[in-house]
């Protein structure tokens, strides 16, 4: 049961209101923003919250079991803090979401109703939707770490320990043609081997797309030229000219870890448990039965 504070319940308890709701939002990259459906801004907790912002709130969709409880935020794209090249380049992504029931008289009278994050975002011509999970979608988010055959830790990170500073398996181009929307053959990685970057990220440093990462699907050496093909195409088109900087890609498996990084000493798989194969095989006659490793 929620316990509202003092001086709000006692404004509930005059029978005439005047409440707005609040939402803040934190994004992952740090950036506070606040909104609400009043027609002039408010402001608490060093927020400034938007009028007038494209923000129109849906119901709470709730329940007693531990299914995730929802509300869509509806919104314009013209708004200059909500703008489609954000939302298409994920930044709104999980971001962490308050609401808040303030009395737009007095904003000290104010109560966190639910928190959660951004969950799916529905584009349209000219809106978006996104869907406000609460805190119940953290339950069926995997904790700990699985058994399985693959590498689970990321690529330069503190548990697999390869520095992709090094000149080995960073690199840095030119975009000389584009073949398509996230294809385009490169100039500066003739000096690298095919598929040497596949899987890898590209963090564009010069054009429409600059400061944005992309992950790459395949790196072709041809005989005349290097093909890059992203994985999804940039949220800007890309243009002859673009620079970036690229590092290598890892498939998660200990051949590749041991080969191209020589870092099997930090793989976080398990490379060696039993196939399926084993697991669905019978007994029989012969070597395989003689208790021998498999």
């Amino acid at each position: 049961m929620k316990t509202l504070p003092t001086g709000l319940q006692a404004h509930l308890d005059t029978g005439t209101t005047t409440l707005a709701w609040c939402w803040r939002l934190t994004r992952n990259d740090g950036q506070v923003f606040g909104f609400t459906d009043h027609d002039v801004p408010l402001t608490f907790d060093g927020t400034t919250f938007e009028p007038e912002s494209g923000f129109t709130a849906s119901e709470i969709r709730t329940g007693s079991d531990l299914s995730v409880d929802a509300q869509d935020a509806e919104g314009v794209l013209t708004s200059t803090t909500i703008t489609e090249t954000d939302i298409l380049d994920g930044r709104w992504d999980n971001a962490s979401v308050e609401i808040w029931r303030v009395n737009w008289q007095d904003t000290a009278q104010r109560v966190l109703m639910r928190r959660g994050a951004i969950g799916q975002v529905r584009r349209g011509r000219v809106q978006f939707v996104a869907e406000m999970r609460s805190l119940a979608h953290v339950l069926s988010q995997t904790v700990g770490r699985t058994f399985q055959a693959s590498c689970d830790a990321s690529l330069g990170d503190a548990r697999c320990g390869v520095d992709l500073t090094d000149p080995a398996y960073a690199g840095s181009g030119t975009v000389v043609t584009v073949t398509g929307d996230r294809s385009f053959t490169v100039s500066g990685l003739s000096a690298f081997a095919d598929r040497w970057f596949a899987l890898g990220m590209v963090t564009w440093t010069g054009g429409a797309n600059a400061g944005r990462d992309a992950e790459v699907m395949m790196h072709e050496v041809g005989t005349t030229d290097v093909t890059i093909t992203l994985l999804e195409a940039p949220v800007l088109a890309i243009a002859v000219g673009d620079t970036f900087d690229i590092t290598a890609g890892c498939d998660k498996l200990f051949e590749t870890c041991t080969g191209r990084f020589a870092n099997g000493v930090n793989f976080r798989g398990f490379p060696h448990i039993p196939g399926q194969d084993t697991v669905i095989r019978y007994a029989a006659k012969g070597e395989d039965n003689a208790g021998a490793v498999l």
